[in-house]
């Protein structure tokens, strides 16, 4: 398979596993783009590369930005801007979680704190249910963010080895 056709099913692929991780598929596509590509790139580059519009184009960077993904590149005598995607995998998945962790869990776990103090007799069974499964939830969501910080500060290798004793 020639590099242009690989890179073009990478940057496809990747545009559609990031529908799975909570992103739009073409914020997925451009960071995989990004990711792939060796010298950083102009806003008018991407366009051209994935066909897509300026003010798509602009939004998705500007996403990409927020979550820590890509950064702009300053280039000595250019004007233009241009973006460059961390190509470590390792601080990507940790960036990806953490962001994911803090746009989704924390608002969670606000939440079922909230929902945990409903008013009510709590020896009604209604209520005691309705208790008992937010407690639970939240339980188990306090334990997932453990774990999410525990992956977020560890070193690849320590990662590496405790999934492979998991597994095992």
């Amino acid at each position: 398979m020639k590099l242009t056709e690989a890179k073009q099913q990478f940057i496809a692929s990747w545009g559609a596993f990031g529908t799975h991780w909570g992103i739009n598929r073409t914020m997925a596509q451009i960071h995989a783009l990004l990711l792939v590509t060796a010298d950083p790139l102009t806003q008018d580059d991407i366009m051209e590369q994935l066909n897509i519009s300026r003010g798509n184009t602009n939004m998705n960077i500007r996403e990409l930005i927020n979550w820590g993904l890509v950064e702009r590149v300053l280039l000595s005598g250019e004007r233009k801007e241009y973006f460059s995607a961390e190509k470590d995998i390792w601080k990507v998945v940790k960036q990806i979680v953490k962001e994911r962790k803090k746009r989704e869990l924390e608002p969670m776990l606000k939440l079922l704190d909230q929902l945990e103090e409903v008013e009510g007799d709590k020896r009604d069974k209604n209520v005691k249910a309705f208790v008992d499964t937010v407690s639970g939830i939240k339980k188990l969501g306090k334990q997932a963010d453990k774990t999410l910080d525990a992956m977020i500060r560890a070193e690849e290798s320590w990662f590496v080895g405790n999934m492979i004793k998991l597994f095992k």
